[in-house]
């Protein structure tokens, strides 16, 4: 992996703040030609520092304005990766993490309300192997600024 210069640092934070500039917009920031910019991007994400591009959806304007934290526990005899693959099967799971510690994963539901998340619930214990949820409601989400990743 090629070293990281302060140039190639200041476009990844660029990126993060804006990730649809175009390298026009981001060549006068950096003071580069666009064509410069355009192969250091293109070397940042094929050495992987830059994992993609997507829209972040918001979900409480697409109709599902609860969202819930829940740390599951899997029975003993459950295919982590098979549990994960899963997952894709239950719209209402927006993220996840696996982890360490008492429970196996924490997902991020949004849910048009309780019943449904019930449902949720019910389908994760009965179709997933899924044998202890402990959840919360988020009552907010933070704006948290990312770039700092990037480094000074």
């Amino acid at each position: 992996m090629t070293p990281l210069d302060r140039i190639d640092r200041h476009l990844l934070r660029l990126l993060v703040a804006d990730g649809r500039a175009t390298y026009q917009d981001l060549s006068k920031e950096v003071r580069l030609s666009a064509n410069s910019v355009a192969d250091r991007v293109r070397r940042l994400r094929s050495e992987g520092l830059i994992t993609g591009y997507r829209a972040e959806l918001n979900p409480a304007a697409l109709g599902r304005p609860l969202a819930m934290i829940s740390e599951i526990r899997l029975g003993e005899k459950v295919v982590r990766r098979e549990f994960a693959d899963s997952l894709k099967e239950v719209p209402q799971v927006v993220a996840g993490s696996r982890l360490t510690g008492d429970y196996d994963y924490e997902l991020r539901i949004a849910c048009r309300d309780a019943a449904e998340f019930e449902e949720v619930v019910d389908r994760l214990r009965s179709n997933h192997g899924v044998v202890s949820i402990r959840s919360r409601m988020v009552l907010h989400d933070l704006e948290v600024d990312r770039s700092g990743l990037a480094g000074a």
